[in-house]
C-alpha cells in the first residue's frame, strides 16, 4: 500500500478509526523526519496494513488533535500503530525503523 496524506480531520478520524493502521507525523524540514519516513513507506509498501501521514508544518491542528486523542505527547517524527483504536506502540525520532514496525504488526 501507499502512504496516504491526511490533510482533514475527517480523513484523521478514520485513519483513528481504522481496524488497524500505522500514522506518521511527519517534519518537513527534518533530516531524522525524513529518514523515518522512508521506514513507512518501505513498510506500508510491503503491508496490507493502511499507513497515514501528516505534515506537521502543513497541518499543525490536526498534528495536535492526534496528541490530545491519544492523549501521547507531541513529537516529530513520531509513530503510531493503531488496532481497533487503540495505540498499541508509539515512538519517535531514529527509533522509527521498518523492522520494527514488522516486529510490532506481528505480535
Amino acid at each position: 500500500m501507499t502512504v496516504q496524506q491526511i490533510t482533514e480531520e475527517a480523513q484523521l478520524n478514520q485513519a483513528l478509526n481504522q481496524n488497524e493502521a500505522i500514522l506518521l507525523k511527519h517534519s518537513l524540514t527534518c533530516p531524522i523526519s525524513a529518514e523515518a519516513k522512508g521506514h513507512v513507506e518501505s513498510f506500508a509498501t510491503n503491508h496490507e496494513i493502511p499507513a497515514y501521514i501528516i505534515h506537521i508544518q502543513e497541518n499543525r491542528d490536526l498534528s495536535n488533535q492526534v496528541a490530545e486523542e491519544l492523549n501521547i505527547k507531541h513529537q516529530s517524527p513520531q509513530v503510531f500503530y493503531i488496532k481497533q483504536g487503540n495505540v498499541e506502540y508509539h515512538t519517535s525520532h531514529f527509533e522509527i525503523k521498518e523492522d520494527q514496525l514488522e516486529n510490532v504488526v506481528q505480535t
